[in-house]
């Protein structure tokens, strides 16, 4: 007899920094699409949609690409950046 163990999906952004958590896969998902582009990305920047409420992954070839977007809470504009990854290390870059 096989046992299931039932997993409650991970998320992450957790807490009052954050507009609201974004599930782990999805984040997963969005990193091997930025790998397997026909475009030479190098990083993934998450960005929150104000307008939207969600997250989007924007694709960077070159690290200046961070320095375009304001960091969230404080953005003036409807896209604010809440975190940075190396597409191939998966660490956190900005």
């Amino acid at each position: 007899m096989k046992i299931h163990t039932i997993h409650s999906p991970s998320s992450m952004f957790h807490g009052s920094d954050f507009p609201t958590t974004l599930d782990e896969q999805v984040f997963n998902d969005w990193l091997e699409a930025g790998r397997n582009s026909k475009l030479s990305y190098t990083y993934m920047l998450i960005i929150w949609d104000e307008l939207d409420s969600k997250y989007l992954p924007v694709y960077a070839e070159a690290r200046e690409k961070i320095q375009t977007y304001e960091r969230y809470p404080g953005a003036s504009s409807n896209e604010s950046l809440i975190a940075a990854y190396d597409l191939y290390s998966e660490s956190k870059v900005g």
